[in-house]
């Protein structure tokens, strides 16, 4: 295995990983600024109130997006272990 093979197997799982957790991560930031802009304009200082949408939408993203999400890494773990076996064999 050569430093450049290592590389572009590094590079794939790390942008894997940058997706998957864009996908999980960025529906929570929008419902947060949001409830965060309704809080700013209501004077409403309620700790639940921000929280509580945020995990039932990470929450609903992860059941919608699970499946999608365990396939590119199972996947990727495939490509790997194939890959492994193709350079020692």
């Amino acid at each position: 295995m050569t430093m450049d093979i290592a590389g572009d197997i590094v590079a794939q799982g790390v942008s894997l990983v940058l997706i998957i957790s864009v996908v999980a991560i960025v529906p929570s930031l929008l419902v947060g600024l949001c409830v965060s802009i309704f809080q700013a304009t209501t004077q409403i200082n309620e700790q639940t109130l921000s929280f509580l949408p945020r995990l039932s939408v990470t929450l609903l993203v992860l059941i919608l997006a699970g499946k999608w999400m365990i396939t590119k890494l199972s996947d990727f773990t495939i490509s790997i272990f194939t890959q492994a076996a193709q350079l020692v064999g």
